[in-house]
């Protein structure tokens, strides 16, 4: 009956028709025609059509038919569930009919529809993995390619279902069927078979480990394949089971690596580049330096020779085009920025870097490439070998930086870029002839290398600043200014990000020259087209972060707040170009103080309003989603970062905008919202407010600090930071009016000192909060007596532990009431045994402390009950 199904004439006239003219480069027409396309979705057979369409009008052409599929792939993933099994079943059985397709591009299309269906619930097609492994023994290549490409697309999309018991697994029969076919006579279906096989290394999937030695046997038989594609799938399998299984890797090493340094000069940049990831992923290896040193003669020229821009990055770099500081950037150039929300702490993580910026590259090439992967490579192993390295590398730097080959001559000063943070000791005696050697070559002809030279010497500020400022650190900023005033835009960028660098290692070094460097900074507002703008804002930022209140003088003001104030009024409250200009402003503000008061209300008016615009247009959407969009949150994070800022900056000045305003009512709604990082900036501006006008903030404890409780939860660390140190900052100004709210806080608290890898910042923000409890007066006398009153409970276990590890930060803090502390522990019935061994040990502790005659003098104030107690429980 499946089969009965025969399209109509007309209707197949019509569909043919719209498929044809939704390849129109017209973009009206394209509406027009996913307009009746999604009409059609309500017809019934409308899918048997597309398939029909794909598998059996062979007179139409390939890419209407393609397409076909295409649009049935997508109605598949949008309304698989809602379509009648007849026709769900027409189009399997169709599709197992059309594998074997003689068009390359049909055979993909039904492979990629094949996996589509049965990404939806293989189980429910129970007769395709069957079909499948029995069309691979077709003597017909087109049949085996078919359906290779059909189950190596399933293999990437179903794997868990190919491994699972409760299916009999299938993988069990699959992988020694594809290793058959390793040497196969087609390259393609080898590609195939080690694609297929490749999907399953890095789960060591039982059925692959199995039959490892079989694998690998075949592998390297294949080492040496004519075809390029399956000499990037051997070393993508290679690599992979570098990482995995070492152990079966380690006898046949020599020939690998011996491999591996063919492979990366491979003709073909895909094979190369999958080659050179082995050197990244044996760097991650024990024995990377014992079975590398042989070779870094040998490795280290590929590599650097790698580095060197290849002539397609060169055209889409517009390597050739010096000046083109007038020309707009189109909007696909410019990354999505994600904003990073404040964490409070003494000390902050700055551990997230991008691993792109560490390579020195461009981001106009936004793709992983050999350039990259070997500039990469060349690090890790610096950090593998330190200076070791540097006997081989250093006469290959010298001959590439003086070459008048300018792409060689970038590629040496990449590398030196590349080995700063792993071979620095080394470098340290060759620095007095490069750093300058650097400096001059910034006003080089070629912009690409202005550009890496930017970058890397960034990766050298540290022992800049740490030199006399006359012979390095001077003429180094003046010549990285005048490259912020490039007329090259990568330039441009690449100064500016060096620039920021230098600021966060240099700090206050730079106070002498804020004025000349403010100077440059402004002028490039009127310089810079929109994507370099944004990475103005952050050098600007990071200035202030770096020299704090030295910026708040009046002649620095007027220069820097003008342009600024411009951006800020000319931007729409939906741009997300406010991100970074919020972020810039929030540091800003911080490092002008009372500076920023001219300033500061409009820009306290316009973050609370977009606070209230995000959280009215968040109700709207939880409300009617149907009609409303949700929010874009990060609008109300900067908002709050921003105005943390002014908190911080203007200290006890932003009182007069907080009396009369909703900021309170608002960061109420904010900190229990369910976006992490909207919690977390809300908890900073509570802590900030606290400092700043605790009397706005005093009415509300009792409301604020169950929520800060439950934001205690160590799993969410910047976020249970931000309550940690809000709390502790509460706790300072509340005083004795902090105890009722000790039983929520103190259990969840001593979880968190407890726990391993607890990052340092919040492991000391919750010290501090401890150790002021410890000193509290309230944790005296008083609280050891209500808790004796509680029967045992978590609760009880909890607060205890809190105690015992306050005693342990300040042991002379219960000195005074520690025969409450006793009384206190006699309470317990059945503590739990590490608890008792705290009591046990404090209490020793404290008797040996104090000498024998002093003990028994303490102990004779004791009630009898008390005293018998705890000599029963704990020997004393």
């Amino acid at each position: 009956m499946i089969m009965a199904w025969q399209p109509q004439d007309e209707g197949l006239r019509q569909i043919i028709q719209l498929l044809k003219e939704s390849q129109s480069p017209d973009t009206v027409i394209q509406r027009t025609v996913q307009q009746k396309l999604e009409e059609l979705n309500q017809v019934p057979d409308f899918n048997n059509y597309l398939i029909f369409i794909l598998t059996k009008l062979i007179s139409e052409d390939e890419p209407t038919r393609s397409l076909s599929g295409l649009i049935l792939k997508n109605n598949i993933k949008s309304h698989y569930e809602n379509l009648p099994q007849t026709v769900t079943e027409f189009v399997k059985a169709e599709c197992l009919t059309a594998v074997g397709d003689t068009s390359p591009l049909i055979r993909a299309t039904v492979g990629i529809l094949i996996t589509t269906i049965a990404s939806r619930g293989i189980n429910t097609w129970p007769e395709l993995l069957p079909a499948l492994c029995q069309m691979l023994d077709s003597a017909d290549y087109n049949v085996c390619e078919g359906a290779f490409g059909a189950l190596q697309k399933i293999c990437e999309d179903s794997s868990e279902y190919l491994e699972d018991d409760r299916q009999n697994k299938p993988l069990d029969i699959l992988i020694p069927k594809f290793l058959q076919f390793f040497k196969h006579s087609s390259p393609k279906i080898r590609s195939h078979a080690i694609g297929c096989v490749n999907q399953f290394i890095v789960q060591k999937t039982p059925s692959l480990m199995n039959h490892i030695d079989m694998f690998l046997e075949n592998l390297f038989h294949l080492a040496v394949d004519d075809e390029a594609e399956v000499r990037k799938n051997v070393c993508r399998a290679i690599v992979m089971l570098l990482e995995v299984r070492m152990d079966r890797l380690i006898p046949h090493l020599h020939d690998i690596v011996e491999y591996m340094l063919l492979r990366t000069q491979d003709p073909d940049e895909n094979v190369a580049l999958e080659a050179c990831e082995f050197w990244l992923s044996i760097a991650d290896q024990q024995i990377c330096k014992e079975a590398l040193t042989p070779y870094l003669p040998r490795l280290v020229p590929i590599l650097v020779n790698g580095m060197k821009y290849s002539e397609i990055d060169i055209i889409l770099l517009k390597g050739d085009v010096e000046e083109d500081e007038n020309v707009p950037d189109r909007e696909e150039d410019i990354r999505p920025r994600f904003h990073k929300s404040r964490t409070h702490g003494q000390e902050e993580d700055n551990n997230e870097e991008d691993d792109e910026d560490n390579l020195g590259d461009d981001s106009s090439l936004s793709d992983w490439n050999l350039r990259k992967c070997s500039a990469a490579a060349l690090d890790v192993l610096a950090n593998v070998f330190k200076e070791d390295i540097l006997p081989v590398l250093m006469p290959i730097l010298k001959e590439t930086l003086s070459s008048s080959d300018w792409e060689v001559k970038e590629s040496g000063i990449l590398a030196l870029g590349a080995i700063a943070e792993g071979c620095m000791n080394g470098m340290i005696p060759h620095l007095n002839e490069l750093i300058p050697y650097m400096i001059n070559h910034l006003s080089d002809k070629k912009s690409l290398v202005r550009a890496i030279i930017c970058w890397t010497l960034s990766r050298y500020c540290h022992w800049v600043v740490g030199q006399p400022h006359e012979q390095y650190l001077k003429p180094m900023m003046h010549e990285l200014l005048k490259r912020i005033l490039d007329s090259n835009k990568r330039v441009q960028e690449a100064a500016c990000s060096a620039f920021a660098t230098l600021e966060e290692e240099a700090t206050t070094e730079l106070v002498p020259y804020l004025g000349f460097i403010l100077e440059t900074l402004v002028f490039a507002f009127s310089k810079y087209q929109h994507k370099n703008l944004l990475i103005l804002y952050d050098a600007i930022g990071t200035l202030a972060d770096s020299v704090g209140h030295h910026l708040n003088k009046p002649e620095y003001i007027n220069l820097l707040m003008p342009p600024l104030i411009q951006k800020w009024n000319a931007l729409k409250d939906e741009d997300k170009d406010l991100f970074p200009l919020l972020e810039c402003l929030s540091s800003v503000a911080t490092a002008l103080q009372s500076g920023f008061m001219p300033y500061a209300d409009p820009v306290f008016k316009r973050c609370i309003s977009l606070v209230e615009q995000t959280l009215n247009q968040n109700m709207a959407n939880s409300q009617s989603p149907d009609q409303f969009d949700a929010p874009d949150k990060d609008f109300m994070i900067v908002a709050l970062d921003l105005l943390s800022g002014l908190a911080e900056g203007l200290t006890t000045f932003i009182e007069s905008l907080i009396n009369g305003s909703n900021t309170l009512q608002l960061l109420y709604q904010c900190m229990q919202d369910p976006l992490a990082e909207v919690r977390q900036s809300s908890f900073a501006l509570l802590g900030d407010l606290t400092k700043a006008c605790f009397q706005h903030v005093h009415p509300c404890i009792a409301d604020f600090m169950p929520i800060l409780a439950q934001n205690l939860n160590p799993e969410h660390i910047s976020v249970c930071n931000n309550a940690t140190w809000a709390i502790g900052e509460i706790a300072v100004k509340l005083g004795t009016e902090m105890q009722p709210f000790i039983p929520i806080i103190l259990g969840q608290l001593v979880v968190t000192m407890n726990r391993q890898n607890t990052p340092k910042t919040l492991l000391e923000n919750t010290e501090n909060f401890l150790r002021f409890l410890s000193v509290a007066p309230f944790l005296k006398g008083n609280w050891c007596t209500s808790l004796r009153n509680i029967r045992d409970n978590d609760e009880k276990d909890s607060a205890f532990r809190g105690m015992c590890q306050m005693i342990s930060l300040n042991p002379g803090g219960v000195v005074q009431d520690f025969i409450f502390f006793c009384d206190a522990i006699a309470s317990w019935i059945n503590p739990k045994d590490d608890l008792k061994d705290m009591f046990y040990k404090i209490l020793h502790g404290f008797k040996n402390q104090v000498g024998e005659e002093n003990w028994t003098r303490f102990t004779d104030q004791f009630p009898p009950q008390l005293k018998e107690r705890l000599s029963t429980a704990y020997g004393i």
